[in-house]
Protein backbone atom coordinates (compact mmCIF):
# COMPACT_ATOMS: atom_id res chain seq x y z
CA UNK A 1 0.00 0.00 0.00
CA UNK A 2 1.48 3.40 -0.98
CA UNK A 3 2.49 5.76 1.83
CA UNK A 4 1.67 9.47 1.72
CA UNK A 5 3.69 11.25 4.44
CA UNK A 6 1.74 14.55 4.53
CA UNK A 7 -1.59 12.79 4.84
CA UNK A 8 -0.20 10.39 7.46
CA UNK A 9 1.18 13.26 9.56
CA UNK A 10 -2.14 15.04 9.34
CA UNK A 11 -4.01 11.93 10.49
CA UNK A 12 -1.61 11.31 13.39
CA UNK A 13 -2.04 14.92 14.51
CA UNK A 14 -5.67 14.10 15.33
CA UNK A 15 -4.70 11.54 17.97
CA UNK A 16 -5.10 12.49 21.62
CA UNK A 17 -4.41 10.38 24.73
CA UNK A 18 -8.15 9.77 25.17
CA UNK A 19 -8.58 8.70 21.55
CA UNK A 20 -5.55 6.42 21.66
CA UNK A 21 -6.81 4.79 24.86
CA UNK A 22 -10.18 4.21 23.20
CA UNK A 23 -8.43 2.50 20.25
CA UNK A 24 -6.57 0.26 22.71
CA UNK A 25 -9.87 -0.72 24.35
CA UNK A 26 -11.47 -1.48 20.97
CA UNK A 27 -8.52 -3.61 19.85
CA UNK A 28 -8.47 -5.48 23.15
CA UNK A 29 -12.18 -6.23 23.05
CA UNK A 30 -12.00 -7.29 19.39
CA UNK A 31 -9.26 -9.86 20.01
CA UNK A 32 -10.95 -11.03 23.21
CA UNK A 33 -14.16 -11.56 21.24
CA UNK A 34 -12.36 -13.49 18.50
CA UNK A 35 -10.71 -15.71 21.10
CA UNK A 36 -13.74 -16.39 23.30
CA UNK A 37 -16.59 -15.99 20.76
CA UNK A 38 -18.25 -13.57 23.18
CA UNK A 39 -19.22 -10.03 22.04
CA UNK A 40 -16.93 -8.01 24.29
CA UNK A 41 -16.96 -4.28 23.47
CA UNK A 42 -15.06 -1.98 25.82
CA UNK A 43 -14.72 1.16 23.76
CA UNK A 44 -16.62 3.42 21.38
CA UNK A 45 -16.08 3.48 17.60
CA UNK A 46 -13.16 5.57 16.41
CA UNK A 47 -14.55 5.60 12.87
CA UNK A 48 -18.12 6.42 11.84
CA UNK A 49 -19.84 7.11 8.52
CA UNK A 50 -22.54 9.77 8.47
CA UNK A 51 -24.96 9.90 5.55
CA UNK A 52 -25.44 13.51 4.34
CA UNK A 53 -28.24 12.51 1.96
CA UNK A 54 -29.74 9.65 -0.01
CA UNK A 55 -30.22 11.85 -3.09
CA UNK A 56 -27.95 11.54 -6.13
CA UNK A 57 -27.70 13.14 -9.56
CA UNK A 58 -26.46 9.95 -11.25
CA UNK A 59 -28.05 6.57 -11.93
CA UNK A 60 -25.27 4.03 -11.42
CA UNK A 61 -26.60 0.47 -11.98
CA UNK A 62 -25.25 -1.19 -8.82
CA UNK A 63 -26.24 1.60 -6.41
CA UNK A 64 -29.57 1.97 -4.53
CA UNK A 65 -29.32 5.76 -4.83
CA UNK A 66 -28.79 5.52 -8.57
CA UNK A 67 -31.54 2.96 -9.00
CA UNK A 68 -33.90 4.93 -6.70
CA UNK A 69 -34.62 1.56 -5.08
CA UNK A 70 -34.61 2.33 -1.34
CA UNK A 71 -37.36 0.87 0.82
CA UNK A 72 -36.20 2.98 3.79
CA UNK A 73 -37.06 6.68 4.16
CA UNK A 74 -34.95 9.09 2.12
CA UNK A 75 -33.90 12.64 2.94
CA UNK A 76 -31.19 15.04 4.12
CA UNK A 77 -29.08 14.99 7.30
CA UNK A 78 -29.92 17.94 9.59
CA UNK A 79 -26.97 19.93 10.91
CA UNK A 80 -28.38 20.22 14.46
CA UNK A 81 -28.78 16.45 14.75
CA UNK A 82 -25.30 15.95 13.30
CA UNK A 83 -23.74 18.32 15.83
CA UNK A 84 -25.48 16.62 18.77
CA UNK A 85 -24.04 13.25 17.73
CA UNK A 86 -20.55 14.60 17.09
CA UNK A 87 -20.57 16.32 20.49
CA UNK A 88 -21.29 12.97 22.12
CA UNK A 89 -18.49 11.15 20.28
CA UNK A 90 -15.84 13.83 19.70
CA UNK A 91 -13.53 12.81 22.56
CA UNK A 92 -13.01 9.29 21.19
CA UNK A 93 -13.77 9.72 17.48
CA UNK A 94 -10.74 9.92 15.15
CA UNK A 95 -12.14 9.42 11.64
CA UNK A 96 -15.46 10.71 10.28
CA UNK A 97 -16.60 9.67 6.83
CA UNK A 98 -19.29 11.88 5.25
CA UNK A 99 -20.80 9.28 2.98
CA UNK A 100 -23.06 6.26 2.87
CA UNK A 101 -25.49 6.55 -0.03
CA UNK A 102 -26.18 9.61 -2.17
CA UNK A 103 -24.07 12.62 -3.22
CA UNK A 104 -22.89 14.65 -0.18
CA UNK A 105 -22.70 17.99 -2.01
CA UNK A 106 -26.48 17.90 -2.58
CA UNK A 107 -26.94 18.63 1.12
CA UNK A 108 -26.63 22.43 1.41
CA UNK A 109 -25.29 22.12 5.00
CA UNK A 110 -22.65 19.53 4.10
CA UNK A 111 -19.53 21.71 4.21
CA UNK A 112 -20.75 23.44 7.36
CA UNK A 113 -20.91 20.03 9.04
CA UNK A 114 -17.40 19.22 7.79
CA UNK A 115 -16.14 22.46 9.30
CA UNK A 116 -17.81 21.68 12.63
CA UNK A 117 -16.16 18.24 12.84
CA UNK A 118 -12.80 19.62 11.69
CA UNK A 119 -12.84 22.19 14.48
CA UNK A 120 -13.28 19.30 16.94
CA UNK A 121 -10.00 17.84 15.65
CA UNK A 122 -11.60 14.90 13.82
CA UNK A 123 -10.10 13.58 10.57
CA UNK A 124 -12.82 14.22 7.97
CA UNK A 125 -13.36 12.39 4.68
CA UNK A 126 -15.96 12.44 1.95
CA UNK A 127 -16.66 10.57 -1.28
CA UNK A 128 -18.22 12.39 -4.22
CA UNK A 129 -19.00 11.87 -7.89
CA UNK A 130 -17.27 15.21 -8.48
CA UNK A 131 -20.03 17.00 -10.41
CA UNK A 132 -20.46 19.84 -7.88
CA UNK A 133 -16.84 20.95 -7.44
CA UNK A 134 -17.38 24.36 -8.98
CA UNK A 135 -14.69 26.98 -8.27
CA UNK A 136 -16.89 28.30 -5.44
CA UNK A 137 -17.51 24.87 -3.90
CA UNK A 138 -13.87 23.87 -4.34
CA UNK A 139 -12.79 26.95 -2.39
CA UNK A 140 -15.35 26.28 0.35
CA UNK A 141 -14.18 22.65 0.51
CA UNK A 142 -10.57 23.61 1.16
CA UNK A 143 -11.64 26.28 3.66
CA UNK A 144 -13.87 23.80 5.53
CA UNK A 145 -10.84 21.85 6.74
CA UNK A 146 -11.82 18.61 4.97
CA UNK A 147 -8.86 16.23 5.29
CA UNK A 148 -9.53 13.81 2.44
CA UNK A 149 -11.78 13.75 -0.62
CA UNK A 150 -12.42 10.69 -2.77
CA UNK A 151 -13.59 11.52 -6.30
CA UNK A 152 -15.14 8.64 -8.23
CA UNK A 153 -13.72 8.48 -11.74
CA UNK A 154 -14.51 5.22 -13.47
CA UNK A 155 -13.21 5.90 -16.96
CA UNK A 156 -10.65 7.91 -18.91
CA UNK A 157 -13.07 8.67 -21.76
CA UNK A 158 -16.68 9.85 -21.69
CA UNK A 159 -17.87 6.70 -23.45
CA UNK A 160 -16.34 4.41 -20.85
CA UNK A 161 -17.18 6.66 -17.90
CA UNK A 162 -20.89 6.92 -18.72
CA UNK A 163 -21.24 3.15 -19.11
CA UNK A 164 -21.32 2.93 -15.31
CA UNK A 165 -21.73 6.55 -14.15
CA UNK A 166 -25.00 6.93 -16.03
CA UNK A 167 -25.88 10.60 -16.50
CA UNK A 168 -22.37 11.73 -15.61
CA UNK A 169 -20.02 14.08 -17.47
CA UNK A 170 -16.34 13.17 -17.23
CA UNK A 171 -15.12 16.61 -18.31
CA UNK A 172 -17.08 18.17 -15.45
CA UNK A 173 -15.49 15.78 -12.94
CA UNK A 174 -11.97 16.45 -14.22
CA UNK A 175 -12.56 20.21 -14.13
CA UNK A 176 -13.87 19.87 -10.57
CA UNK A 177 -10.71 18.05 -9.53
CA UNK A 178 -8.62 20.75 -11.18
CA UNK A 179 -10.60 23.42 -9.32
CA UNK A 180 -9.82 21.68 -6.06
CA UNK A 181 -6.09 21.42 -6.84
CA UNK A 182 -6.02 25.09 -7.84
CA UNK A 183 -7.72 26.16 -4.60
CA UNK A 184 -5.24 24.17 -2.51
CA UNK A 185 -2.40 26.01 -4.22
CA UNK A 186 -4.18 29.35 -3.88
CA UNK A 187 -4.70 28.91 -0.13
CA UNK A 188 -1.34 27.13 0.36
CA UNK A 189 -3.24 24.26 1.98
CA UNK A 190 -2.03 20.68 2.30
CA UNK A 191 -5.60 19.45 2.61
CA UNK A 192 -7.72 17.85 1.42
CA UNK A 193 -5.71 14.84 0.24
CA UNK A 194 -7.29 14.28 -3.18
CA UNK A 195 -7.95 10.73 -4.39
CA UNK A 196 -9.22 9.50 -7.73
CA UNK A 197 -11.10 6.28 -6.97
CA UNK A 198 -11.37 4.00 -9.98
CA UNK A 199 -13.99 1.27 -9.64
CA UNK A 200 -12.57 -1.47 -11.84
CA UNK A 201 -15.20 -3.20 -13.99
CA UNK A 202 -14.90 -5.02 -17.30
CA UNK A 203 -15.86 -2.01 -19.50
CA UNK A 204 -13.13 0.23 -18.02
CA UNK A 205 -10.29 -2.11 -17.01
CA UNK A 206 -8.32 -1.17 -20.15
CA UNK A 207 -8.17 2.48 -19.02
CA UNK A 208 -6.45 2.05 -15.65
CA UNK A 209 -3.11 3.41 -16.89
CA UNK A 210 -4.83 6.33 -18.65
CA UNK A 211 -6.60 7.40 -15.46
CA UNK A 212 -3.31 7.34 -13.58
CA UNK A 213 -1.79 9.62 -16.22
CA UNK A 214 -4.76 12.03 -16.04
CA UNK A 215 -4.45 12.20 -12.25
CA UNK A 216 -0.76 13.06 -12.55
CA UNK A 217 -1.49 15.82 -15.08
CA UNK A 218 -4.13 17.43 -12.85
CA UNK A 219 -2.08 17.11 -9.67
CA UNK A 220 -4.28 14.62 -7.81
CA UNK A 221 -2.49 13.13 -4.80
CA UNK A 222 -3.46 9.48 -5.23
CA UNK A 223 -5.23 6.98 -7.47
CA UNK A 224 -7.03 4.17 -5.71
CA UNK A 225 -8.24 1.12 -7.62
CA UNK A 226 -11.31 -0.43 -6.05
CA UNK A 227 -12.91 -3.78 -6.72
CA UNK A 228 -16.61 -3.63 -7.59
CA UNK A 229 -19.45 -5.18 -5.61
CA UNK A 230 -21.84 -6.90 -8.02
CA UNK A 231 -25.24 -8.03 -6.78
CA UNK A 232 -25.99 -10.79 -9.31
CA UNK A 233 -22.65 -12.53 -9.70
CA UNK A 234 -23.38 -16.26 -9.32
CA UNK A 235 -23.87 -16.88 -13.04
CA UNK A 236 -21.48 -14.21 -14.22
CA UNK A 237 -22.03 -10.52 -14.79
CA UNK A 238 -20.80 -8.17 -17.55
CA UNK A 239 -19.30 -5.92 -14.87
CA UNK A 240 -16.94 -8.57 -13.46
CA UNK A 241 -13.39 -7.74 -14.64
CA UNK A 242 -11.38 -10.18 -16.71
CA UNK A 243 -8.23 -9.15 -14.77
CA UNK A 244 -8.41 -11.44 -11.77
CA UNK A 245 -6.63 -9.19 -9.25
CA UNK A 246 -9.36 -6.56 -9.67
CA UNK A 247 -12.28 -8.95 -9.18
CA UNK A 248 -13.99 -9.88 -5.91
CA UNK A 249 -15.24 -13.06 -7.59
CA UNK A 250 -13.67 -16.18 -9.00
CA UNK A 251 -15.00 -18.53 -11.63
CA UNK A 252 -15.65 -22.14 -10.63
CA UNK A 253 -15.18 -25.27 -12.81
CA UNK A 254 -18.96 -25.45 -13.38
CA UNK A 255 -19.01 -21.91 -14.76
CA UNK A 256 -20.58 -20.24 -11.72
CA UNK A 257 -18.89 -17.54 -9.65
CA UNK A 258 -18.19 -17.29 -5.93
CA UNK A 259 -16.81 -14.45 -3.82
CA UNK A 260 -13.10 -14.79 -3.08
CA UNK A 261 -13.40 -13.87 0.56
CA UNK A 262 -13.63 -16.91 2.85
CA UNK A 263 -16.00 -15.08 5.25
CA UNK A 264 -14.23 -15.91 8.50
CA UNK A 265 -16.40 -15.58 11.58
CA UNK A 266 -15.23 -12.18 12.79
CA UNK A 267 -15.41 -8.64 11.44
CA UNK A 268 -13.16 -5.75 12.47
CA UNK A 269 -15.68 -3.21 11.14
CA UNK A 270 -18.27 -4.27 13.69
CA UNK A 271 -15.91 -3.36 16.53
CA UNK A 272 -14.39 -0.07 15.41
CA UNK A 273 -16.97 1.57 13.12
CA UNK A 274 -20.60 1.95 12.16
CA UNK A 275 -22.89 3.85 9.80
CA UNK A 276 -25.45 6.48 10.80
CA UNK A 277 -28.19 7.15 8.25
CA UNK A 278 -29.44 10.66 7.53
CA UNK A 279 -32.36 10.16 9.96
CA UNK A 280 -30.34 8.69 12.85
CA UNK A 281 -30.61 4.94 12.40
CA UNK A 282 -27.46 2.99 13.23
CA UNK A 283 -26.54 0.08 10.98
CA UNK A 284 -23.50 -2.24 11.16
CA UNK A 285 -21.60 -1.18 8.05
CA UNK A 286 -21.73 0.20 4.52
CA UNK A 287 -22.95 -3.12 3.10
CA UNK A 288 -26.35 -2.59 4.72
CA UNK A 289 -27.33 -0.02 2.10
CA UNK A 290 -31.06 -0.23 2.73
CA UNK A 291 -30.67 -0.21 6.55
CA UNK A 292 -32.28 -3.62 6.99
CA UNK A 293 -30.22 -4.42 10.11
CA UNK A 294 -31.05 -1.41 12.27
CA UNK A 295 -29.36 -1.67 15.65
CA UNK A 296 -30.77 1.48 17.19
CA UNK A 297 -32.23 4.93 16.59
CA UNK A 298 -30.48 8.06 17.85
CA UNK A 299 -33.84 9.82 18.08
CA UNK A 300 -34.69 7.45 20.93
CA UNK A 301 -31.35 6.59 22.61
CA UNK A 302 -27.86 7.98 23.04
CA UNK A 303 -25.10 6.55 20.87
CA UNK A 304 -23.37 4.86 23.81
CA UNK A 305 -26.61 3.14 24.84
CA UNK A 306 -27.05 1.74 21.33
CA UNK A 307 -23.39 0.72 20.90
CA UNK A 308 -23.46 -1.37 24.08
CA UNK A 309 -27.06 -2.57 23.71
CA UNK A 310 -28.35 -6.12 23.49
CA UNK A 311 -29.39 -5.77 19.80
CA UNK A 312 -25.82 -4.73 18.92
CA UNK A 313 -24.31 -7.55 20.99
CA UNK A 314 -26.76 -10.00 19.42
CA UNK A 315 -25.50 -9.00 15.98
CA UNK A 316 -21.88 -9.33 17.11
CA UNK A 317 -22.64 -12.81 18.46
CA UNK A 318 -24.19 -13.77 15.12
CA UNK A 319 -21.02 -12.62 13.31
CA UNK A 320 -18.83 -14.64 15.67
CA UNK A 321 -21.02 -17.73 15.23
CA UNK A 322 -21.59 -17.85 11.44
CA UNK A 323 -20.95 -14.82 9.31
CA UNK A 324 -22.07 -16.52 6.10
CA UNK A 325 -25.64 -16.71 7.40
CA UNK A 326 -25.95 -12.90 7.52
CA UNK A 327 -27.14 -11.61 4.17
CA UNK A 328 -25.09 -8.39 4.04
CA UNK A 329 -21.93 -10.41 4.75
CA UNK A 330 -22.46 -12.79 1.84
CA UNK A 331 -21.11 -10.29 -0.70
CA UNK A 332 -18.60 -8.60 1.60
CA UNK A 333 -15.28 -7.31 0.25
CA UNK A 334 -13.28 -7.36 3.50
CA UNK A 335 -9.77 -8.38 2.48
CA UNK A 336 -10.34 -8.17 -1.28
CA UNK A 337 -9.58 -4.49 -1.99
CA UNK A 338 -6.78 -3.55 -4.38
CA UNK A 339 -4.61 -0.46 -3.93
CA UNK A 340 -2.78 1.32 -6.74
Amino acid sequence: MPFYPADARNFLSKLTPKRVWNVVKILSSYYAAKLTKKPYQWGLPFNISFEPTTACNLRCPECPSGLRSFTRPTGMLRKDFFRETVNELADTLVYLYFYFQGEPYLNPDFLGMVQYAAKRGIYTVTSTNGHFLTPENALKTVESGLDRIIISIDGATQETYQAYRIGGKLDKVLQGAQNLVNCKHQLKSKTPHIIFQFLVVRPNEHEIESVQQIAKQIGVDEVKLKTAQVYDYEHGNPLIPTIDQYSRYQKQPDGTYTIKNKLLNHCWKLWHSCVITWDGRIVPCCFDKDAQHQLGDLKQQSFAQIWHSEPYNRFRRAILKSRKEIDICANCSEGTKVWA
